[in-house]
């Protein structure tokens, strides 16, 4: 009964999924500016904190002020962003605060679109990416995350390497890690570089350009000093992240991920969190040791898949506007399979949409968001069973490509 309640429903959704409207890239590119658009006008006006943050890096930078102290009469919260991220920054805080935060968006949404569009995947793959991606873009937009362009710029690396363009792949890593951090994941496509040796070197390179850049508008003392203090910033908020401080529980809005997930449902403090990370990294790396599927690109594209959801599920600074980055990673895990995706295989694309992306909403019902959810990091859950189906497959599942009706 129930197969059959499925099969219609999943024919059905089928059905007018195939609408020529579902299939054109037109679509997709203005309901992404039309979605900045409304933000800019509406709920964003008063929810502007990410974005005043960010221009108030560069005109810290440009007035030598400490990057990473309190600025309470400017925002509330910290800025956690390296000093090159005032040179990203600078056109969009050239410009009237509002008018400069709607070009920001547009550009974090184009950067994604483009990233997407500009890769080898298939016209299927980048049009369910784009769909079932299309939600938590309004959700990190609506916070003006540069976690977009984080998802942008890891898609990025992985086409500039599959195309042997190594010296732009590095572009892509080291302008991910100079602001961020996050971009440093790129690396794990080393295995799959054919010129490894001008992969580093072009890290290199592009590490020390992104290095001394800032000090084209700043003392190098100054710009020195706020790496010095980058790094500190970063440290203390990964131990507020994890919280052992007074005993209490973190912040809910801050390390939604498995690291978090658990310490949150056990209750326990005082372990370390590398207790999980180093069995993780295993059950990342395993997938490596099959040299004979690199040649498959549905494997290497799994891999990509791979590499988007760990960077989230693994880290403690995880928040609901970083899962654009996991949804990504999630949309392709389905898409990049070589064989037939399974009824259940749907029904946990349809969880993790549901739990992990619509749960923060206005959609989903609050008291079962605030009151189960938030305090447990279960947007986390349905992510982590994903990635763990991922990494089953990868150990076990022949990557060769089928024929499959698309």
């Amino acid at each position: 009964m129930l197969s059959n309640v499925f099969t219609t429903c999943r024919d059905k959704v089928a059905q007018l999924l195939s609408k020529p409207f579902f299939h054109d890239y037109r679509t997709i590119f203005v309901m992404w500016v039309v979605m900045c658009l409304i933000l800019a006008l509406t709920k964003s006006y008063n929810s502007d904190g990410n974005y005043r943050i960010f221009i108030g890096v560069w005109n810290h930078t440009i007035a030598e002020l400490p990057l990473f102290d309190h600025y309470p009469e400017e925002y509330d919260d910290m800025n956690h962003y390296g000093p090159f991220f005032a040179l990203v920054i600078a056109p969009f805080a050239w410009m009237q605060r509002y008018v400069g935060m709607f070009f920001w968006m547009l550009f974090l949404s184009m950067f994604l679109y483009a990233s997407v569009r500009k890769s080898d995947f298939t016209k299927y793959q980048q049009l369910f990416i784009f769909w079932f991606c299309s939600h938590e873009l309004l959700n990190a937009l609506f916070l003006q995350q540069y976690n977009v362009a984080i998802t942008a710029g890891v898609l990025l690396t992985f086409t500039m390497i599959e195309r042997r363009q190594d010296f732009w792949a590095a572009f892509f890593i080291m302008l991910g890690t100079m602001i961020k951090l996050y971009g440093i994941v790129g690396l794990a496509f080393f295995f799959f570089s054919k010129n490894k040796t001008k992969l580093l070197l072009s890290c290199l390179f592009w590490g020390v350009v992104m290095f001394v850049a800032p000090m084209a508008v700043a003392s190098p003392e100054y710009i020195i000093s706020q790496y010095y203090e980058w790094y500190v910033a970063l440290v203390e908020k990964n131990a507020d992240n994890i919280n052992v401080l007074n005993g209490n529980m973190a912040d809910l809005s801050t390390n939604i991920s498995l690291l978090g997930m658990v310490r949150r449902t056990t209750q326990i403090l005082t372990y370390s969190d590398l207790w999980l990370i180093i069995p993780g990294i295993i059950a990342f790396c395993i997938p490596y040791l099959r040299i004979s599927q690199y040649k498959h690109v549905a494997f290497r594209q799994t891999l990509l898949a791979s590499v988007l959801m760990f960077t989230v599920l693994f880290s403690t600074g995880s928040e609901n506007s970083t899962y654009i980055i996991a949804f990504a990673g999630v949309a392709l895990w389905y898409a990049s399979a070589p064989w037939q995706r399974s009824k259940w295989d749907i029904a946990l694309m349809v969880v993790v949409f549901i739990i992990s992306s619509l749960s923060p909403g206005d959609l989903f019902p609050k008291v079962i968001y605030r009151e189960v959810i938030q305090p447990y990091a279960l947007k986390a859950l349905p992510v982590t069973i994903v990635w763990f189906k991922l990494c089953y497959e990868m150990y076990t599942r022949d990557y060769k490509p089928l024929t499959i009706n698309r």
